[in-house]
């Protein structure tokens, strides 16, 4: 168990941690491709615009980057969120807790658990009623990995069923890659299975942004590609040799990301695979979002 006198005077000091992102009328106007890319951020790099913004409210927190402090503590884990600013997070379990008990805990705290990943081989009605009692707005499947071409089509179909499930409760469902999506298997990449195979309308991505750049991809490039099913960023950054760093630490530049794509996405979600110090990673995420200017 955590020492609980330390953790509270970690919570006192990130209380020492301490808008809205503007809607251009000429966004409208974008295609839907991959070629509008590079029009939308010539358009904003040459405007008189003095600079975007994440909302705070758009800021989000993955609590598996947590994990290890959740595991024993999930309400003083929870509180010190709370303290760092954080009014949302994504879940990735409930830590032995109910959906009502976990949603209690999140109130408690002043927060609310916008999004969670699930996944779809369980019973799916169950996951939809859990989904509603703790209120999410999203949900995404965490990870699928497949040998061939035959199993991510079935993957993806039912994938693209669950979603349509999930719809029906007013949640809005997709998918959160890695990097071995974008492998080709055959000569076709899986990841163009999951978005060739599902509705564009009931099937929505999460973008990795580690994961995509780690696997060569312009993360512009695939949000056009795909606009405007990307709702959700994981804003997890990349070392110079390759490993998962906290965002603004390392070397991906989520300015050109931000300012090329900003208009669809909903959430930014801070996240680390493996921390050392995972309060601080929500820390430096979270201040990092707050005070970007793109």
């Amino acid at each position: 168990m955590v020492n609980d006198d330390r953790f509270l005077s970690r919570r006192a000091a990130l209380r020492g941690a301490a808008g809205a992102a503007a809607v251009l009328g000429a966004t409208a106007a974008l295609s839907g491709t991959a070629a509008a890319a590079p029009a939308a951020e010539s358009a904003t790099q040459k405007s008189f615009w003095p600079g975007l913004r994440v909302p705070k409210d758009s800021i989000s927190v993955q609590l598996y980057t947590l994990r290890s402090l959740l595991e024993n503590d999930v309400d003083g884990t929870l509180s010190a969120l709370a303290d760092i600013g954080y009014r949302k997070v994504e879940m990735a379990g409930t830590y032995g807790r109910s959906a009502k008990e976990f949603r209690g805990l999140l109130r408690k705290h002043r927060l609310t658990a916008t999004s969670s990943h699930i996944g779809i081989d369980g019973d799916v009605d169950a996951a939809i009623a859990d989904a509603k009692t703790l209120g999410h707005t999203y949900a995404a499947v965490p990870y699928a990995a497949y040998e061939t071409i035959a199993e991510w089509e079935d993957f993806a179909d039912r994938l693209d069923t669950a979603a349509r499930a999930f719809a029906k409760a007013g949640i809005k469902f997709g998918y959160h890659n890695h990097d071995h999506e974008f492998a080709a298997i055959d000569g076709v990449r899986p990841y163009d299975i999951i978005t060739r195979r599902t509705s564009r309308r009931h099937v929505h991505l999460e973008l990795d942004l580690f994961w995509v750049v780690d696997a060569g991809i312009d993360p512009v490039e695939l949000y056009w590609r795909n606009f405007p099913r990307a709702l959700q960023y994981h804003v997890k950054d990349r070392s110079t040799s390759g490993e998962w760093a906290d965002p603004g630490t390392g070397t991906i530049d989520f300015k050109r990301i931000f300012r090329s794509t900003w208009f669809g996405i909903k959430e930014f979600v801070v996240e680390h695979d493996d921390p050392s110090d995972p309060l601080n990673t929500a820390v430096v995420g979270y201040n990092y979002l707050r005070d970007l200017r793109f």
